[in-house]
């Protein structure tokens, strides 16, 4: 039996000693088998399939004071009785949800939120509107003209992907498709807009057609086309903390909060983490969940410095940033029975474009609550000005979509600044054009016990929540696997044992059928125009 007491003399003996290295001379360094970065869901996730294989003997650190990463939520403006409303910073919707379509896989994320009986309404994006400076303008035919071009455009991605073709922007996989909105087309472009960058934080210019497409049909098309936006007042994180709940106890001394890691050092023997308060934990293997942001911004340093292929695939991939700015008002003036309104600005692509309502049925009725999402540069310009300015050209705006209505100024304002937020710096990965699946796996590979996970990882599912789950999991399994021995006889390539590969040269296209992430998978299937 692999006991607990052998896991913890493999940490010991196996682990770097960098108790010298603490600042606070009373500091300690603690000693465990699996020391997992991060309590978000990769981090939750890994933690639980350690427990799954009789593994307990690890920790979880992480920064901030609970668990959920940029599942994240605060509280924002006040109801009738003044009692504050709970809005989601980060995460917030369920995408892929299973909601009674026949056949396939159930997003585990979906179950979860059954589980878990969060609270969440079906996003129907047909309840829209749309607008341009002159108050409301119907254009909403031409999100029927883009989505039938898109259709044919991820079919041919798919062909791209499966055939071990050359990739190119999403721009280009558009215009071959027919969509090709001129550059001073505003309503084109806001459609573009709300199609594209809003669920990929980048432009088509920014994005991977193969992979952009991918993304989306790999779990539109494989879990379910339903979006289900969470409006659960115990915050969307509350599904991560039950799971957590299902193997740690209450003040669980596993669970290390309000620690920031400043420092990882790792061997071929062992991984020891340092933290700001001097003191560390020394631990046989350990899974690094840092966001993508946190890795680019070096936030955190590594002992010695990462392989020139890990850092090049750090690089070389996308952090988007995703802000949506909440304003509560003492009445709900817009329409009350419509879920978003779409704004097509006279000079700027991407001006505060989406507007979402939580005054309408199903999700906060008589909160006067509405907000309105910007990504990429328009985020990173509003994150570098007051949150006075953001609120004058907000107005602004909103006065422009109801030129016969006498809008007051908000009662309550706020949005995040996900980019300058130390633990995150950004709110989820992209995947750049020409960017190859060898690529990715560089991104994903462990360098010696120091593994990764995350939704950065995921090549099937990079930017959702699900991506995260899997890869904490997958993380989590594969180093009970190397602790418990079971690798060592493996011979079949195809399974998924021991160390992740890694590629010194790469080869420019990355055949599909290499790649055991896509092992199974009719990818044909996952594009079609129906």
């Amino acid at each position: 039996m692999f006991t607990k007491g052998l896991l913890t003399a493999l940490a010991v003996q196996s682990c770097v000693a960098a108790v010298s290295k603490a600042r606070d001379e009373h500091a300690s360094c603690t000693k465990t088998t699996v020391a997992i970065l991060g309590g978000g869901m990769a981090g939750v996730a890994a933690a639980q399939a350690l427990h799954n294989s009789s593994i307990d003997d690890f920790v979880i650190i992480e920064y901030r004071d609970t668990l959920g990463g940029r599942v994240a939520h605060t509280d924002f403006g006040k109801d009738e009785n003044g009692k504050p409303y709970t809005v989601e910073l980060g995460a917030n919707w369920v995408c892929g949800a299973r909601i009674g379509l026949a056949g396939g896989p159930e997003n585990p994320i979906w179950t979860f939120a059954k589980k878990w009986n969060l609270n969440n309404t079906y996003s129907n994006y047909s309840s829209i509107l749309t607008y341009d400076e002159n108050g409301f303008n119907d254009y909403a035919s031409m999100l029927d003209e883009f989505e039938d071009m898109y259709d044919e455009a991820s079919e041919q991605a798919g062909i791209l992907l499966k055939e071990n073709l050359q990739d190119q922007t999403a721009r280009t996989g558009l215009a071959l498709a027919g969509w090709r909105p001129k550059i001073d087309d505003m309503k084109a472009q806001a459609v573009e807009w709300w199609e594209w960058d809003w669920e990929d934080a980048y432009s088509p210019e920014e994005s991977s057609f193969i992979f952009g497409a991918a993304g989306e049909n790999l779990t539109f098309n494989q879990f379910s086309d339903a979006n289900n936006y969470v409006w659960d007042q115990r915050g969307y994180n509350h599904l991560i903390k039950g799971e957590a709940s299902t193997f740690l106890k209450k003040n669980d001394p596993r669970l290390q909060l309000n620690s920031i890691i400043t420092n990882v050092t790792y061997t071929d023997s062992g991984v020891t983490i340092h933290k700001k308060d001097g003191s560390c934990v020394q631990a046989a293997y350990a899974v690094c969940t840092f966001s993508l942001g946190v890795l680019q911004n070096n936030a955190v340093s590594f002992s010695p410095k990462l392989p020139y292929w890990k850092r090049t695939a750090i690089e070389k991939f996308s952090m988007g940033t995703y802000t949506k700015i909440f304003l509560q008002f003492n009445e709900t003036f817009w329409p009350r029975d419509t879920q978003y309104f779409l704004y097509a600005d006279p000079t700027t692509r991407g001006y505060y474009p989406v507007w979402q309502s939580l005054s309408a049925p199903g999700f906060l009725p008589e909160s006067n609550v509405i907000f309105v999402t910007v990504v990429s540069q328009e985020a990173y310009r509003i994150e570098r000005q007051s949150d006075e300015e953001t609120k004058a050209e907000v107005m602004k705006v909103l006065r422009d979509m109801y030129p016969e209505k006498d809008i007051p100024d908000p009662i309550a304002f706020m949005y995040p600044r996900w980019t300058t937020t130390p633990w995150a710096h950004g709110s989820y990965s992209n995947w750049p054009p020409s960017t190859t699946l060898e690529m990715h796996e560089n991104l994903r590979a462990n360098v010696n016990r120091l593994w990764f996970a995350g939704e950065a990882t995921s090549a099937q599912y990079f930017g959702f929540l699900h991506g995260a789950w899997f890869e904490g999991q997958d993380a989590g399994e594969q180093i009970a696997k190397l602790l418990k021995d079971e690798c060592k006889n493996v011979s079949d390539t195809s399974v998924d044992c021991g160390d992740r590969r890694y590629y010194d040269t790469l080869h420019g296209s990355s055949p599909l059928a290499d790649y055991s992430v896509f092992d199974g998978w009719e990818v044909s299937s996952f594009y079609s125009s129906s």
